[in-house]
């Protein structure tokens, strides 16, 4: 059954050509790094994924616990003894759920307890929501806003509660027995689609993204991520919630919304490949400070100067995301100087600040 959706396949067909071959050259490419290296590109790019699709909906996930969650439930050996909070571990396992079990028949049972694991308290921020079930008609009239509070705006209104059964086992049939669709062209709709429907109270983009990235597994055919559909999201924020706004208040051709989602696929594809280049340097990097190891607080710091650490680092930065007292960030800072791991910046001021030797 497939949904009363419609598009202009002259318009979308170059662009899903495009995006198919970005896919096979990736994936050819990563099959050249080795095992090791293929691990760490795979947890760079889950990492991304956790983080940026809670970035789009304003919630901010701490980057170490949620790359410890993520190695320790893959079995890989960068977990570290970072601990998680709850909503970490509820993310990352709803996210992953799509993308290791990709092949399993998505279901309400598995779309419900997706939700479930979103919200472990049963609240979303301060206020009470239904967990773990559709949407009830005591939770009527619902709108898709934003902004302030008494300023909030419209994006448009959900289907009634009580259509919600009938809208869902659509559109769950739709997403298991249409085989003739391409998955990733399926991803794109499906996305849409879901965040139309609007099943929950709360955090269907994230489930509409994490089974956007289901279909994308089942078109590339592995449990392996390589990139981030949800961090080129991210990064085009506000074309993403405005070509969805546009189609949610047009009629039926979402013709607009598929080319943008594959141009940002392709993007996304593209991106990729500072990806492996970041990949083999942090390869380098462990592999040359790894002699002598170092301590989990100085690992989870080193990681973040080799992602996107913003800024300089100095005592009290290092500090707050290791979580440790001042002194025990100076000894840490002392040992990576003496070990020519850290240096420090020519720069003066009233901090003194460090950055990564540059024979890393």
């Amino acid at each position: 059954m497939r949904p009363k959706l419609s598009w202009n396949s002259s318009k979308v067909l170059p662009l899903l050509a495009e995006v198919r071959h970005l896919q096979g050259r990736l994936l050819g490419s990563m099959e050249s790094l080795g095992f090791d290296l293929r691990n760490e590109a795979n947890l760079a790019a889950l990492t991304a994924d956790v983080i940026k699709s809670s970035a789009i909906e304003g919630e901010t996930l701490n980057a170490d616990q949620v790359r410890s969650s993520i190695a320790r439930r893959l079995g890989l050996e960068f977990a570290g003894t970072i601990s998680a909070s709850r909503d970490v571990e509820g993310v990352v396992e709803m996210m992953l759920d799509a993308t290791q079990n990709y092949s399993a028949p998505l279901s309400k049972k598995r779309l419900c307890a997706r939700h479930a694991c979103l919200f472990p308290t049963g609240r979303s921020s301060m206020r009470k929501i239904t967990v773990g079930k559709w949407r009830s008609v005591e939770a009527e009239p619902m709108q898709v806003v934003s902004g302030p509070m008494r300023r909030e705006r419209v994006h448009f209104k959900v289907p009634a509660a009580d259509r919600l059964k009938r809208e869902m086992t659509a559109f769950l049939k739709w997403f298991e027995s249409e085989r003739k669709m391409d998955p990733v062209l399926k991803a794109a709709v499906a996305h849409f689609w879901f965040v139309t429907i609007h099943p929950f109270e709360d955090g269907n983009g994230r489930i509409a993204r994490a089974i956007a990235d289901m279909a994308l597994a089942r078109a590339e055919g592995t449990k392996e991520r390589f990139y981030s559909m949800s961090a080129q999201i991210d990064a085009e924020r506000k074309d993403y919630c405005l070509n969805l706004e546009r189609n949610q208040r047009g009629d039926t051709d979402i013709t607009n919304w598929i080319e943008w989602f594959l141009e940002c696929l392709r993007r996304a594809l593209e991106g990729a490949e500072s990806t492996i280049v970041q990949v083999l340097r942090k390869a380098r990097v462990w592999k040359l400070i790894n002699e002598t190891p170092v301590n989990d607080r100085q690992r989870s710091v080193i990681n973040r100067l080799l992602d996107d650490f913003e800024g300089r680092l100095s005592s009290s930065k290092y500090a707050e995301p290791a979580k440790c007292s001042a002194d025990a960030a100076l000894r840490d800072i002392n040992d990576l100087l003496d070990r020519k791991i850290l240096v420090r910046e020519s720069a003066g001021g009233r901090s003194t600040n460090y950055r990564l030797a540059s024979r890393l």
